[in-house]
């Protein structure tokens, strides 16, 4: 999950239609998103009809290019089968897809809007996870947006990662889009029950949040205790995992600071890019 998943020109063929992502970027956005082109987007990705047109080659998982097709509309993919997940050490075997769609699912609910839209769903491969993609601009330096300390995203980004507990923040995951919105993705590894925050943006340690992301965390808190969050994550994690995600929440609320990194854990993903 590094450098190749940029998503930029290393595909077999990085051509394919955009118009979705587009109409999903030049959406007008509330606090939970630009909802009519989002669930457009999900339609398609849910119903339309998948076609491999090239493969993420040094991807560590099995990751697909496709375009997808549904009632005249069409769009540009990221399929991962379940069938293409390798085995690891320290999360479940199979469960790397769903915790993908549960990523999306917080991102959605905080209004934070990270994740492109995600979906669980049968393919040529049988079923995975399926995410519509996202052109990134080649006009944006990666390595000096990563460093940056005053991008808004960016750091709501950091905020969520730790919801997260993303164990695997790299350079190449950020998709930033002209405009400055900046997407992530691969969030294949998050959700563990222990604190795994490996990420490339500690930049904001011990820093206060910014005062729009504690708002993201009070939605999240009471989706969580809604009960609507908490059974939708349920699909993907277990029990133990969504009360963790739940305490993360609660704990930075609490504290109102971005945390440190761990101490018995390596807190940067390697490579970083």
């Amino acid at each position: 999950m590094g450098a190749p998943e940029r998503r930029r020109r290393d595909l077999a063929d990085p051509g394919g239609p955009a118009a979705a992502a587009r109409a999903l970027r030049e959406a007008p956005a509330g606090p939970a998103g630009p909802g009519e082109a989002e669930d457009a987007a999900l339609e398609l990705l849910s119903a339309g009809r998948l076609t491999v047109a090239g493969r993420l080659a040094e991807a560590s998982n099995a990751t697909l290019y496709c375009t997808v097709t549904h009632r005249g509309r069409a769009g540009a993919c990221v399929y991962k089968p379940v069938a293409g997940e390798r085995p690891l050490w320290d999360f479940p075997h199979g469960s790397l897809a769903g915790r993908e769609v549960a990523a999306y699912a917080v991102s959605r609910a905080s209004g934070w809007n990270i994740v492109p839209p995600t979906v669980y769903r049968d393919g040529p491969f049988g079923p995975g996870m399926c995410q519509l993609w996202i052109d990134a601009d080649p006009a944006v330096d990666l390595l000096a947006l990563a460093r940056s300390a005053d991008h808004a995203g960016l750091r709501a980004m950091a905020v969520f990662d730790a919801v997260i507990n993303n164990a695997d923040r790299k350079i190449g995951h950020l998709l930033p889009v002209p405009g400055g919105h900046v997407y992530g993705c691969d969030h294949g590894v998050c959700f563990a029950e222990e604190y795994k925050l490996r990420t490339v943006l500690w930049q904001w340690r011990g820093d206060p949040l910014a005062e729009a992301d504690v708002e993201a965390l009070e939605r999240l808190r009471a989706r969580l205790e809604a009960g609507d969050l908490a059974a939708t994550l349920r699909r993907w994690l277990t029990a133990g995992e969504v009360a963790a995600t739940s305490a993360r929440v609660r704990t930075l609320l609490r504290h109102r600071v971005h945390p440190q990194p761990p101490r018995d854990w390596p807190a940067v993903p390697w490579p970083p890019v």
